[in-house]
């Protein structure tokens, strides 16, 4: 298995756990013990930098992804009894997204040519 082929099987299957977990009851939810926001910006960062590491030419149509993803799921969540999307949540999602875009151009950037 190549690096790209690994990290596209990483960035989606977190990206249908994320939207599992987000749209589950919240009883669901599983929890680390640290605080919630770290967990929501972690989570999109990891998401960011691996769907980059596995898609690095397409940069922008996966930070125009994962914006609209966060969107989405943040106002799914508000027909979920019990869940409500809200927007600073979003806001912490997208900035962990933003940052795991960032991570990703760095690292390629940082490797040398063969």
């Amino acid at each position: 298995m190549t690096p790209k082929t690994f990290f596209r099987w990483v960035a989606w299957l977190l990206i249908l756990a994320i939207a599992v977990f987000t749209l589950a009851p919240i009883e669901f939810r599983p929890v680390t013990g640290a605080p919630v926001n770290l967990e929501r910006f972690a989570a999109f960062a990891v998401i960011g930098a691996a769907l980059c590491l596995g898609y690095p030419k397409h940069r922008v149509p996966i930070l125009v992804l994962l914006l609209g993803l966060v969107g989405l799921l943040e106002v799914a969540q508000n027909h979920v009894p019990g869940r409500h999307g809200r927007l600073p949540d979003g806001l912490v999602k997208a900035s962990g997204a933003l940052l795991g875009i960032a991570f990703a151009m760095l690292i390629e950037r940082c490797k040398p040519d063969p």
